[in-house]
């Protein structure tokens, strides 16, 4: 369905199950990237606004704490079912808000599955007890923090949403959730849907604004316990300072990637070229886990670039809402301008083979570089956008060296025949994610995600993203007439 700008679409600030305006009455713009059109005005929370939030979310903790996993269970499959019939409108939001063409939207299906899993994954949140000290019988319990605070990206902003929210909620915790201003639509179109839900009142708030002053109030306020943010490594170091300046409060960060991938002269080359331009194309190549740098033993370079200078060259840029499209534009003029400042970099520093030029309306071809010196910056910082290196290596031990050889590691991927290679290379790379004879955006429901290094602290995922939640209390129980021993 195609979307206008008429259209009405909510843009207010959802504080104790209401929508409301903005104190300061601000508002940004957000624009639809192919058009350039303005889709909505947005109301821009502050201080006031984030305090009031939490206010709110403080109050509401102690009676959705003790509903138990039944009680919130009840409420999170209610969300689960709602995703589901909004699917649609979901979908004309965040292509709306990001130009990923909706032909490749799943999210609303995958939020659901999350809000779903969450519901009955709490009852996995389990303690331990002992009686091996004497006289005691010692418990260990895990708690939810309070408050908890979320910073969510652009890029697939639904997804984090749910990801995160739903296992907080889950745990018991209540939340604040600050949406990316780039992409804040599907955001308040959930709160929509919480309230349709029938949550209690102060449960979830969801607020849109910029890093300064909405995201740093909420990293820095004292009655938030702990927070979530996923973005880049620069803002989750401001995060950082803020959590340890204000209570200390727990934080957890998915962060940037300078992903690799190491193909071997043993490998299926056809496969492994189709696997890696996807994933750099993926989402116009603004995805964090996507494979930018891509290592090539030199014997069969040439037949690798073949096969996926071919893929690569084939995509078809358009309009995101026309379901043939299968390239989007960038999100905004700043992404656009950014990905074309290191596009004049590569060129300097290496040899282009495809693409480098960059399109009006925000577009940008699909572009390799090639025999880009290892301390370019092409190589070594985020560029967010669908560039890829590919270098060469001889040996096993060189391929290792250069693939280690960044500040992030959030996913890193091996193509060989060679068994003992495969886990020789899942040992040796450093990074949260390995894929052997797979690469990003390939993962596994039940695995744990989250990066080494600058690429984050702590891990996401059905089995994992509960823990983030829950701080855990030691409890001991003395037994009348007994003596407990002292520390």
């Amino acid at each position: 369905m195609a979307a206008k700008a008429s259209d009405p679409i909510e843009t207010r600030l959802f504080i104790n199950n209401e929508f409301r305006e903005s104190s300061s009455k601000k508002t940004f713009e957000v624009i639809y990237p192919f058009t350039k059109e303005v889709v909505a005005n947005v109301h821009e929370a502050d201080v006031k606004d984030v305090d009031d939030a939490v206010a709110a979310a403080s109050a509401a903790f102690p009676a959705w704490r003790d509903l138990g996993v039944d009680g919130r269970g009840a409420y999170l499959r209610k969300v689960s079912d709602l995703f589901i019939e909004a699917n649609d409108e979901l979908a004309r939001l965040e292509t709306l808000c990001t130009g990923r063409p909706i032909s490749q939207y799943v999210d609303a299906k995958m939020s659901s599955e999350l809000w779903r899993a969450f519901a009955d994954g709490a009852w996995n949140v389990q303690g331990t007890a002992s009686t091996n000290t004497p006289g005691l019988l010692t418990l260990s319990v895990k708690e939810p923090y309070g408050v908890a605070g979320m910073i969510i990206p652009w890029n697939f902003p639904l997804i984090m949403f749910s990801m995160k929210m739903a296992a907080a909620l889950a745990a018991g915790n209540t939340v604040v959730l600050k949406s990316s201003e780039k992409a804040p639509l599907t955001s308040i179109a959930a709160a929509k849907l919480i309230q349709k839900a029938g949550l209690p009142a102060g449960v979830v708030n969801i607020i849109a604004g910029y890093g300064n002053p909405t995201g740093a109030a909420l990293a820095s306020h004292m009655a938030v316990r702990c927070i979530s943010f996923t973005g880049s490594s620069l803002t989750g170091q401001k995060i950082q300072a803020a959590a340890a300046k204000s209570n200390m409060k727990h934080v957890h960060m998915e962060l940037g990637g300078k992903s690799p991938a190491v193909i071997f002269e043993d490998a299926d080359l056809e496969d492994a070229a189709a696997q890696t331009q996807f994933s750099i194309r993926f989402n116009s190549g603004q995805v964090c886990i996507a494979n930018s740098r891509i290592y090539v033993q030199e014997s069969v370079a040439d037949k690798f670039n073949e096969y996926f200078r071919a893929q690569f060259s084939k995509l078809a840029l358009g309009d995101p809402l026309d379901p043939a499209t299968q390239q989007g534009p960038q999100i905004d003029v700043l992404q656009y301008k950014r990905i074309q400042e290191y596009l004049g970099i590569g060129e300097k520093d290496g040899s282009l083979t495809l693409g480098g030029d960059a399109n009006d309306g925000f577009f940008v071809k699909p572009t390799i570089f090639e025999k880009v010196p290892e301390d370019s910056r092409v190589m070594r910082e985020e560029i967010f956008g669908p560039v890829v290196a590919i270098n060469t290596f001889k040996t096993e031990e060189e391929a290792i060296q250069k693939a280690n050889d960044t500040e992030f590691g959030l996913y890193a991927s091996v193509f060989t025949k060679d068994l003992d290679r495969a886990v020789r290379l899942s040992k040796a790379l450093e990074a949260g994610t390995v894929g052997v004879n797979c690469t990003s955006p390939t993962g596994a429901k039940d695995a744990a995600f989250g990066g080494y290094k600058m690429s984050g602290t702590g891990r996401e995922g059905l089995l994992y993203s509960i823990d983030n939640f829950v701080q855990t209390k030691s409890i001991l129980i003395k037994a009348s007439g007994a003596s407990a021993s002292l520390l």
